[in-house]
């Protein structure tokens, strides 16, 4: 028993040796969502505290769980999917059909509890209040009527 012990002790040490990349690309204010929707109604602030960390450029990489194997290979990748699926900071490239699929997206696995999800173990501010959830689909509200003609 000591010895499995030590063995995995030896691999957890190891396993520090390998770092995710913790970057942040450069973010330009004029293609975030805030710069296309607006601060106003308050969409932009919620998903900035929520969702930032994951889906923008805006990630935080300070906190111990972004440094520490294998927590720091799960988060980086967290991330790296994240942006792929949604990046509100670069919200200009996506076409508008495509915004508004997004927005729609975020409201219905916002709803269901599954974003943010089980990051709020170790950020207990990403939760999002009801007030925070109504903000998300207010916005997914307005995008399909929108888009359907009648704001």
């Amino acid at each position: 028993m000591l010895q499995a012990a030590a063995v995995v002790l030896v691999l957890l040490a190891l396993a520090q040796l390998v770092r995710p990349a913790r970057t942040n690309p450069p973010i330009d204010a004029s293609r975030t969502i805030e710069a296309h929707l607006g601060a106003a109604n308050g969409l932009a602030a919620v998903l900035n505290r929520s969702c930032g960390d994951c889906h923008s450029n805006r990630t935080s990489w300070t906190a111990w769980y972004t440094r520490v194997a294998p927590l720091s290979w799960a988060f980086g990748y967290a991330v790296t999917q994240g942006r792929k699926v949604v990046n509100f900071s670069d919200w200009s490239s996506y076409p508008p059909d495509v915004q508004r699929q997004m927005i729609v997206a975020s409201c219905r696995a916002a709803s269901e509890g599954k974003m943010p999800g089980a990051y709020t173990m170790f950020r207990p501010d990403t939760r999002l209040s009801p007030a925070d959830l109504e903000a998300i689909c207010s916005a997914a509200r307005y995008a399909e009527a929108s888009a359907k003609g009648s704001p």
